[in-house]
């Protein structure tokens, strides 16, 4: 029977860990992006193509709609 309890507490802690993690690692990637205006830019530049700020904010829109 104790193993029994030690086994609900692991998938518990399972659990609450995981939901935890997602939600500090959301609120993280909201608050640091991993891409911002400027490597957009940048990699804009680097494909031949000069970017305008509209360009640059439809991009932004775009990656933080899956993010």
């Amino acid at each position: 029977m104790d193993i029994v309890y030690i086994l609900i507490g692991l998938v518990i802690g399972v659990v609450i860990g995981f939901f935890l993690a997602r939600f500090f690692m959301k609120k993280y990637l909201k608050k640091n992006p991993p891409i911002n205006e400027q490597m957009i830019k940048a990699m804009m530049m680097q494909m031949g193509r000069t970017p305008s700020q509209k360009q640059v904010n439809q991009m932004m829109k775009a990656m933080s709609k899956y993010m």
